[in-house]
């Protein structure tokens, strides 16, 4: 294939791109592959995780501002192109019952609209390939789950000019592949548990183990592997460039890279759909795409 290879990563929040297939976009940048980050929220009903900076006054008073700032720092890091798709954070709802979401936010938007919206993107970057979350958010965030529902839309109807008409959101396209991320699945995460254990080291993933077997958590078919392993290090920077939600102290960081490369040195995605033929496993989201 001679045309240009083209990836966007359709995220919810600014930092998601970061803990969620960084290396991997990584690797692909540093082959010359195009890469273009859609964050559909500006993160600003996110709470301040790192406890760092909680109770900073001008962090809490600028939010906005701020993870913007960090989402330009991410970016600079990993090497892709960013976009903004100008919707508004609904926040992570808690408490028993679950209150309501809050008016004009992300997640209470016209799917079809929304979808619109990244169509207007997709036809501009013109993508053979898309990676968001599954149908359950990866985890029930409002967010996340219409990033999944805006993007499956997106990608069935980005050709159609009925629907999307040229004249208004651009010439048709048609991305060949859509994946989600799958970076926390229970086969790596028991692979890495097991290795810190083995070496007496503690291991991070103990609570999570508990908790999912507890929950009943099923684990996703993964149909894609790939190998970044050499990427890990950038893709930790982007993410500590998150200072809000990232402690550089934290949970994230406490198995070496040294395990992680020998352990697991690969990112996993599930192979949603795709309009060109290919053979699973896969060891490149291009696969079946290259050979065309």
């Amino acid at each position: 294939m001679t045309e240009q290879l083209r990836l966007m990563a359709v995220h919810a929040h600014p930092d998601d791109e970061s803990s969620k297939g960084a290396a991997t976009m990584a690797k692909y940048v540093d082959e010359g592959v195009d890469v273009l980050v859609v964050t559909c929220t500006g993160g600003e009903r996110g709470s301040i995780l790192n406890p760092k900076l909680q109770g900073d006054t001008y962090v809490e008073e600028h939010i906005h501002e701020v993870r913007k700032k960090e989402m330009d720092e991410a970016r600079e890091i990993l090497g892709v192109k960013q976009a903004w798709l100008g919707f508004v954070d609904s926040g992570l709802p808690e408490g028993d019952p679950l209150p309501p979401l809050p008016e004009g936010c992300f997640a209470l938007q016209d799917e079809d609209v929304a979808a619109g919206a990244l169509v207007r993107l997709i036809r501009e970057f013109r993508p053979q390939v898309l990676t968001t979350y599954d149908e359950n958010g990866g985890y029930p965030h409002p967010d996340h789950i219409m990033t999944h529902k805006i993007t499956m839309l997106a990608f069935e109807h980005a050709a159609d000019t009925e629907r999307y008409p040229e004249a208004e959101f651009g010439p048709a396209w048609q991305p060949q592949k859509v994946y989600y991320n799958q970076g926390f699945n229970r086969e790596r995460t028991l692979a890495m548990h097991n290795a810190m254990l083995e070496r007496d080291l503690e291991s991070p993933y103990t609570e999570w183990l508990e908790r999912w077997e507890k929950m009943g958590i099923k684990a996703r078919e993964i149909t894609t592997y790939i190998p970044c392993g050499d990427f890990f290090e950038i893709r930790d920077k982007a993410l500590i460039a998150h200072a809000t939600q990232i402690d550089p102290d934290g949970g994230w960081f406490r198995v070496p890279l040294d395990i992680q490369r020998e352990v697991w040195p690969t990112e996993e995605y599930e192979l949603a759909k795709s309009l060109v033929d290919t053979s699973l496993p896969e060891r490149d989201l291009f696969a079946g795409i290259r050979e065309n």
